[in-house]
C-alpha cells in the first residue's frame, strides 16, 4: 500500500514538474512574439524637440562634451507626418574634443533607409568646424517643430500651397547658419530642399516669423 501510495505520489509530482515545464516552454516564444509585435507596431510620430531630446541623451553617453549641430525630419509611409510631427527624425551632434561628427535617428517604426524604432546610433565622421552650419546651445531651442508648423502656416502662401495640394509632404529642418542670427526652423514644402520651390524660415527661440524663401 505505501509503495503505491509513494507511486501515486510520484506520479503527480512528475505530472507537475512536466506541466511546468511545457508552460515555460511556450511562454518564451509567447514573450517573442509579443515583443516582435511591440517591434512592428508604429509609435505615434514625435514632435522634433521630443525625438531630439532622446536622441541627445544617447549623444552624451558618446561625448561629454556633445553638441547638436542639425534636426531634420523624415516622413515615413508606415506613419503619417501631421501638424509638425514626423515618424522620423535624424540629428547630427559634433564633438569638439574628438573632432568628430556622428548622427542619431529616432523613428516610430522600422523602416527603410537604416532606420529602427527607438534611437539608433550612426557611425562617426571627421569634424573641423568649417561650414555654414554652426553647434547650437539646447537653451536656444525653445520653439518645437509643430509651433514652427503653426507660424508657416499664418503665411498665405503656404495655406495656398496646401490647398491646392492637400497631401504635400512638409520637411523639417533645425540648424543655425549665418543666414539668420538665431537658431532656425526651416519649414519646407516638398519632398527635400532641393526640389522644393518654397520654404518658411521660424525663429527657434521666439517664435517670431523671418522669411519666405523661393
Amino acid at each position: 500500500m505505501k509503495k503505491m501510495l509513494l507511486s501515486y505520489r510520484t506520479l503527480i509530482a512528475s505530472t507537475a514538474v512536466a506541466a511546468l515545464l511545457a508552460l515555460g516552454g511556450c511562454s518564451e516564444p509567447a514573450q517573442k512574439q509579443a515583443e516582435r509585435k511591440a517591434e512592428m507596431t508604429p509609435d505615434p510620430p514625435a514632435t522634433g524637440r521630443q525625438a531630439f531630446q532622446q536622441m541627445y541623451l544617447s549623444a552624451r553617453a558618446w561625448s561629454v562634451d556633445v553638441q547638436p549641430l542639425q534636426v531634420q525630419s523624415y516622413n515615413l509611409t508606415q506613419v503619417k507626418s501631421e501638424k509638425g510631427r514626423a515618424g522620423a527624425w535624424q540629428a547630427t551632434f559634433v564633438s569638439p574634443s574628438k573632432g568628430r561628427q556622428r548622427s542619431y535617428s529616432w523613428s516610430a517604426v522600422e523602416a527603410e533607409g537604416s532606420l529602427h524604432k527607438g534611437v539608433f546610433a550612426g557611425s562617426e565622421d571627421a569634424w573641423s568646424g568649417t561650414g555654414q552650419q554652426r553647434p547650437f546651445l539646447l537653451a536656444a531651442l525653445k520653439i518645437d517643430s509643430d509651433q514652427a508648423y503653426e507660424t508657416a502656416l499664418k503665411q498665405k502662401e503656404s495655406m495656398e500651397l496646401l490647398k491646392k495640394t492637400p497631401e504635400m509632404p512638409v520637411l523639417f529642418v533645425l540648424e543655425q547658419t549665418n543666414r539668420f542670427p538665431d537658431l532656425t526652423w526651416r519649414v519646407v514644402f516638398g519632398e527635400s530642399i532641393s526640389t522644393s520651390g518654397y520654404s518658411v524660415f521660424v525663429d527657434a527661440t521666439t517664435g517670431q516669423f523671418l522669411q519666405k524663401a523661393h
